[in-house]
Parts: structure tokens; sequence; C-alpha cells
């Protein structure tokens, strides 16, 4: 049962700044970008890493984090999350030791715009995992884009910015954004953790790349279908076949392609009632990378 609805807040004033410059008829413009933020984490009283964030949700972003880094489990007791903010750190505490050191050991580099990295091995998220049945039907997947679409953001505010979104058929519930797609589904992670969210029934969506990392990511929040507005990567696709994710890419207006998992998708809606996406709905700075 989903208990709360998290939302962006584009009127944040921490969240972008005026800059001023040319247009291409060199006329003075005006226009508002993101604040990147340096955060640094730490589990215990081990320092774990810095990320460059919009640090809106620093503590969500630090428990998603560990979560997907497989550093934190999801029987561990969290005891404390401790964001100071003029440091810029944020401390999890928990009631029992972790594992932090032998992942600490081994690191991949991701494909993340933001360089993220992936400590342990990739393919642990993925060994005996059985993801939920659901279903994915049309007229959700219609109605969930439009609603993504044309909810204020900073992404329709000052573009240079990623979004994920958690939903419920065609609601979304959980909304979050940062400079890099990693940062924005670990803040979704630590907020289902924080309000045990049962994954079963969700669809994640993401206006980032279907690459590796966010299909890990998506599998070990326990989401069976991973929703792009952008397209994939063959590792990707081969993972998500692999563990029976369901995967769909360029979710456009009324287009889209399933490369794994379309058995799940039930086609309800019909397309004379959808509309192509015009140049006004289209998401500001087309940072679909």
């Amino acid at each position: 049962m989903t208990r709360a609805l998290l939302l962006p807040n584009p009127d944040d004033p921490r969240l972008t700044e005026a800059v001023t410059g040319v247009d291409h008829t060199g006329a003075r413009v005006e226009i508002r970008v993101p604040v990147e933020r340096a955060l640094t984490l730490y589990l215990n009283a081990q320092e774990i890493v810095t990320m460059m964030t919009i640090n809106d949700h620093p503590e969500y972003l630090a428990l998603g984090y560990l979560l997907n880094q497989n550093m934190l489990k999801p029987d561990d007791v969290v005891t404390e999350v401790e964001y100071d903010e003029d440091l810029q750190v944020v401390v999890v505490r928990t009631e029992r030791g972790t594992n932090f050191e032998q992942k600490l050991k081994k690191k991949t580099l991701t494909s993340g715009c933001a360089q993220g990295t992936a400590f342990g091995d990739l393919m642990e998220a993925l060994e005996g995992v059985a993801l939920p049945q659901a279903e994915l039907r049309t007229s959700w997947l219609y109605q969930m884009t439009h609603a993504i679409n044309t909810t204020p953001s900073l992404y329709l505010t000052a573009g240079a910015i990623h979004g994920c979104v958690l939903c419920v058929r065609g609601e979304p519930v959980c909304y979050m954004e940062d400079v890099g797609r990693h940062n924005a589904v670990d803040k979704i992670a630590g907020w289902m953790y924080r309000e045990a969210i049962d994954p079963a029934d969700k669809i994640f969506y993401t206006t980032g790349r279907l690459t590796s990392e966010m299909v890990i990511k998506t599998v070990r929040m326990g989401i069976p279908i991973l929703v792009s507005r952008s397209g994939f990567t063959a590792w990707g696709v081969e993972l998500a076949r692999q563990v029976g994710l369901t995967l769909v890419g360029r979710a456009k207006g009324k287009r889209f392609i399933a490369l794994a998992g379309e058995e799940r998708i039930i086609f309800d809606q019909d397309l004379a009632f959808v509309a192509d996406e015009s140049q006004r709905a289209r998401r500001k700075g087309a940072d679909d990378d």
C-alpha cells in the first residue's frame, strides 16, 4: 500500500540558480540551471563515497545508494540517518556491522552520466532473482507518460537533469530528479525502504538510457517493469531478458518498443485516442542520455 505522494519542487530556490548569457541571435538571456553540490556518505564510521547531487533528499539518496550497492541489506536495522547541511555529510548508522569493506575492494565504473560507481560484483544482484508477476496495460503506460511529461519539475524548468518516477498503474507516486539518473533511482530506493513500499505492482520510469546499471538497480528494488523515453544498451537488454524484467524503451507519444518481458504487456488502449508527442509536450532540454 502506497502511503505518500512525493513530487519535484521546481520552486525550491536551493535547486537552481539564474545564469545570464546570449542566445543564437546574440540577445542577452537569463536561464535557470540546476545547482550541483558534493555530498559525502558515511556508513557507520566508514567514508563510502562523495557524490555530486542537487541534494534535495540526502537521506533517501544515502539509503538508496547503500541498498543498491548491496552494502545495506533490506533486513538491516537503520538506527539513524543524520544529515549535516553545513558539512554536506550524511551518515547512515546500523544496528549491526555491515560488509562495506569487501564491497569497496571491487569497483566497476558504470555508464551513468555523472560517473556512477557500482561496488562489488554487478551480477551478484541477479543471482536467484524471481521478479513478481505483474502486468503492464498500454492504457496505464500512456496515462503514466502523459502525467510525467506534464508534472512541474526541474527538468521542465531548467533541463540538464534526469528524472525517475515510481508509478502504480498509470499514476506517479514518487518522482525524483538529479544530475545523474543513478542518483534519482537511488533516492526512490531509499524512499521505498523508509516507507516500506511493496514493489510487486510498481512500474519504474526513467528519462535516461536503459543500461545494465538501470536494469540491475530496478531488479534489486524488486520492481518488475522498467520504462524509458530513451533507448537501450545491448547488455541492459540481455540482463533484462535473463531475469524476466519487462523492458520498454523509446516511449514517446503513442510509440514504444519492448525488448524484454513483453508477455506482461496487455494492449488495451485504442491508439486512435492517443496523441503523438507534440513539441510543446516534449520535456525541456532533451537530456535523454
